[in-house]
């Protein structure tokens, strides 16, 4: 099953970082958050991967050019421009980088794919989340209902950490947790072909054929109540940056 990883937007609420590059392109520690997603989706054998490209498009095209260039040793003779490359082990991924426009929106993207897509059901998500979700059961989920699209649900973060009180005194301190009521979409969704009748051209927003699928009863949740975080803000990113650094980071294989 192929996944479509959408790659293309401004990041305008991380723009500290995203005026020299794009958002999926943001580091969490050594990485770019897009490779993060990368390797969980690799971990489970999906390996095959439409990033859909938009604003600074190129600067995803030359990492991951630079990223196969030059892993492992080699030797270059100068002379004639001849590589030869030693211990070359690298990530089993199929890479279509598609440029869709630097101003198409979400379903506009995911619409200019559809001939690489064979008419068959593909995986989706964002280029700017990262969480534990299985994607193996994900797929049989979705396999098993029988409805054009699932997404994952997942409760998201508080904004601020959370006290609790025994009168005056703090009983609980606790940083960021997930919020104990209410879901959102986290992206990592399953989608048929039938999505495409739902989207006409570069304005279609993505968001709203889910909410036409719900009204239609043809879009159903998989509830991830484990680890899930978006990296909207510079906030989020120091947040990942940390549970990367402290070798705690839950999406990790």
């Amino acid at each position: 099953m192929k996944v479509v990883i959408l790659a293309g937007g401004l990041g305008t609420r991380l723009a500290e970082e995203t005026e020299i590059k794009p958002k999926p392109m943001v580091e969490i520690g050594e990485h770019p958050i897009l490779w993060h997603i990368l390797k969980h989706y690799s971990y489970y054998g999906f390996n095959e991967f439409y990033v859909a490209l938009g604003y600074k498009g190129e600067y995803i095209k030359r990492y991951f050019l630079d990223y196969v260039a030059l892993q492992g040793s080699m030797t270059v003779q100068v002379g004639n421009g001849d590589v030869t490359r030693h211990q070359f082990k690298t990530d089993p991924w199929t890479l279509h980088l598609i440029d869709t426009g630097t101003t198409t929106m979400t379903g506009g993207r995911v619409l200019r794919l559809k001939r690489y897509l064979d008419n068959e059901p593909f995986l989706l998500t964002y280029g700017d989340g990262v969480s534990d979700v299985d994607i193996r059961a994900l797929v049989a989920f979705h396999k098993a209902h029988g409805k054009t699209a699932t997404l994952t649900a997942v409760r998201p973060p508080a904004r601020f950490g959370r006290l609790d009180f025994d009168g005056d005194l703090v009983s609980d301190f606790t940083e960021k947790p997930q919020m104990g009521e209410g879901f959102i979409n986290g992206g990592f969704m399953v989608l048929n072909p039938a999505i495409f009748n739902y989207l006409q051209d570069d304005s279609s927003i993505l968001e709203h054929a889910l909410e036409q699928l719900s009204r239609e009863r043809q879009l159903a949740a998989y509830k991830h109540t484990d680890f899930w975080q978006c990296m909207d803000t510079l906030r989020d990113k120091r947040y990942l940056d940390q549970l990367w650094s402290a070798g705690q980071a839950p999406w990790k294989h």
